[in-house]
């Protein structure tokens, strides 16, 4: 089958999320049984490759500006429009969540949602992007959510419409990184004020400050994006230099080792969709404290608190340090929260989700998967029987 993936984000791209990786992931685990084609948007020194057998190619411009983003939407349906496919997926991105591909293929369009936050572009620059997303989810029928959380949402908005959670995933690399003493506080995921809570991470640390004084461990942050020098003279301006680390971005064993060495992981997140970092910390052992928002209880398994995940109310920035220093505090109760938490992210496995996508597929195609849904069926259910025991 020829797929047509309307990516949005390069997982290459400096600054690029968790849905990128979404992308890589699954792709790469699909390309040997179909023809994978990632349009993304342009950036600099972005090219054309082939990688794990899929072909990424970023749209122009290649700028670096915000007008690179706003190019890709622009130019979506022509690019839709030329390249021959069966199945377009389209993952939704800001401003707009919507590229509105439908209206230019004939062939079924799976959305594969991770974003839909079109209400607070709306906020953060006065347009009215809520609106296009509004009017254009009427054209999908067809939808992916990495959460229930989520999956409700589109479902409120789109009653009539195929809406199927399948989850984010985790590296297998990440159970494979040793805790040893716990060396820092961990800020992980791109450098977004608005959306990762960077000015709050700050505040948050100011407190831990003022009450562990010098004994507060240095706070550690990896990523990149948009707000870095932002956060830099914010950290400057509140006399935080000397405990804040800028690392940029860390890949690989290297990245999960730094969670593994955490005190805590620090997820001061506005709102989120899925939270990847979530999963991944709690599979590399490193204990989360994060705000009780969107569908974090789903996914970090705070319901019951018997995961490694510390949840607090939503912007209750003292709540927040007392977990902070609790944690540090109390080693015992770290330990306790790293096991549970790798048990627990356990659930989340890139094969089997790929798997899982891939079914959404041949389904929204019209294609026979008979052949392969004993198989997909049976390792279904054998995650679902291990996630009810974790």
């Amino acid at each position: 089958m020829r797929i047509l993936h309307l990516a949005y984000e390069d997982p290459l791209q400096p600054g690029s999320g968790g849905g990128s990786i979404r992308a890589r992931e699954i792709n790469r685990r699909l390309a040997d049984r179909h023809e994978i084609t990632a349009l993304v948007a342009g950036y600099p020194e972005a090219k054309p490759r082939v990688e794990d057998g899929v072909r990424w190619i970023p749209l122009w411009p290649r700028t670096g500006a915000k007008i690179d983003r706003l190019a890709y939407f622009a130019l979506l349906g022509g690019s839709v429009f030329r390249r021959p496919h069966d199945l377009v997926v389209e993952e939704f991105g800001a401003p707009f969540s919507v590229g509105l591909s439908p209206l230019f293929t004939k062939k079924p369009v799976v959305a594969s949602v991770q974003w839909l936050f079109a209400s607070q572009m709306r906020e953060k620059y006065r347009l009215p992007f809520d609106t296009v997303e509004k009017h254009g989810l009427r054209f999908y029928d067809d939808f992916i959510a990495v959460s229930d959380w989520l999956a409700r949402g589109l479902r409120a908005k789109r009653p009539r419409a195929n809406v199927q959670t399948i989850p984010n995933g985790v590296e297998e690399i990440a159970y494979q990184a040793e805790t040893t003493a716990p060396e820092h506080l961990l800020f992980l995921g791109r450098l977004d004020i608005a959306h990762k809570g960077g000015d709050l991470l700050f505040e948050i640390l100011a407190r831990t400050r003022k009450i562990l004084g010098g004994q507060t461990p240095p706070l550690v942050i990896v990523g990149d994006g948009p707000d870095r020098g932002m956060m830099e003279r914010r950290a400057q301006q509140m006399d935080l230099t000397s405990s804040v680390q800028f690392r940029g971005r860390v890949e690989g064993p290297e990245k999960y080792q730094l969670i593994a060495n955490a005190y805590a992981v620090l997820m001061p997140s506005r709102h989120e969709t899925f939270g990847m970092v979530a999963v991944e910390s709690l599979a590399a052992g490193g204990p989360l404290i994060a705000f009780d928002v969107g569908p974090l209880r789903e996914v970090a398994g705070g319901l019951d608190g018997s995961t490694g995940v510390r949840l607090v109310p939503p912007y209750d920035l003292d709540a927040f340090a007392r977990e902070v220093v609790a944690l540090i505090k109390s080693p015992g109760t770290a330990d306790q929260l790293r096991e549970a938490g790798r048990r627990w992210a356990r659930r989340y496995d890139w094969d089997e989700i790929a798997l899982r996508q891939e079914e959404h597929y041949l389904r929204a195609a019209g294609c026979s998967s008979r052949s392969r849904q004993p198989e997909v069926r049976r390792r279904e259910d054998a995650v679902h029987d291990s996630g009810r025991a974790g």
